[in-house]
């Protein structure tokens, strides 16, 4: 039902070459966990509607937002090498947020505030644009914006302009991807907030391959 109320869920994940290999097949895998343990919950079936977006030197809508129900997974790919345009990724995000949600009216109510998870192995390459967007993500009225910093070369640091939730994962294989995604999957049915509610999500405890940067 196109008048029903959702909980939209964007993910945004790197691409970018250092991606290439293990790492992107695990977050294929991890994805598909994602996908199979949020339609394990009513709530999520009900609400959920998921977005993928991926940002190497290219930002491309791989999956744009889909009802839970009529998702059909999408395999993320790497090109051989790349630059990790994290700043014109969100900017296009934020631009496409503004015209999807739907604000309530009289006769509806409008969606719930959308969740927003980043996933990147990498520092931004377009640094200029990192810092002109992230003040604007901060401000936005997300439900909650949460960052993860993936392997050893990530910057949790450089991620907390955007979020105070920023996460990281040691490893990238499918373990700690998949866990990653539970995670996410844990923290979206939890999510019903409206659009413009003043608490923040609380997230739901992480697993062990998770550390929360303090």
């Amino acid at each position: 039902m196109s008048s029903s109320r959702r909980l939209p869920v964007y993910l945004l994940i790197d691409t970018s070459g250092s991606m290439r290999g293990e790492p992107v097949e695990s977050v294929n895998v991890g994805l598909r966990a994602l996908q199979t343990s949020l339609r394990q919950n009513p709530y999520a079936i009900e609400t959920v509607h998921l977005s993928i977006t991926t940002f190497d030197s290219l930002i491309k809508d791989v999956l744009p937002l889909t009802a839970l129900e009529d998702v059909v997974m999408p395999e993320i790919v790497c090109p051989n090498s790349g630059a990790t345009l994290l700043g014109e990724a969100l900017a296009h995000l934020l631009a496409r947020v503004n015209v999807e949600l739907r604000h309530s009216t009289p006769e509806h109510k409008g969606d719930w505030a959308p969740l927003l998870f980043i996933m990147t192995d990498g520092k931004p390459t377009d640094t200029l644009a990192y810092s002109e967007v992230a003040p604007r993500v901060r401000a936005f009225p997300f439900g909650s914006v949460i960052a993860c910093a993936a392997g050893p070369k990530a910057d949790p640091a450089g991620l907390r302009t955007l979020t105070d939730k920023v996460v990281s994962l040691d490893t990238m294989d499918s373990a700690a991807f998949t866990a990653f995604f539970q995670w996410v999957s844990s923290t979206v049915t939890s999510g019903s907030m409206s659009v413009g509610a003043a608490t923040s999500l609380s997230l739901p405890p992480p697993p062990p391959e998770i550390n929360v940067v303090l």
